[in-house]
């Protein structure tokens, strides 16, 4: 599963962010989340990315004939 962090990188690629959990309310924010990211935006760019994962043909064609 593609993790909270990356979908915060992924949303601001400057954020200065720790994870105790899966759970994006649990965010530490330590620059104060100047972008104003919302829980909605993280959540929305997190399933994006993991469908974009599940659906690389190449990378699980590579996978499958290693």
């Amino acid at each position: 599963m593609t993790s909270i962090a990356n979908a915060v990188l992924a949303l601001d690629s400057t954020a200065q962010i720790s994870t105790v959990s899966e759970n994006p309310e649990e965010i530490i924010w330590h620059d104060g989340n100047p972008n104003g990211l919302t829980v909605e935006q993280i959540t929305e760019k997190q399933a994006e990315l993991q469908d974009a994962y599940d659906n690389d043909y190449s990378r699980k064609r590579r996978e499958a004939y290693d």
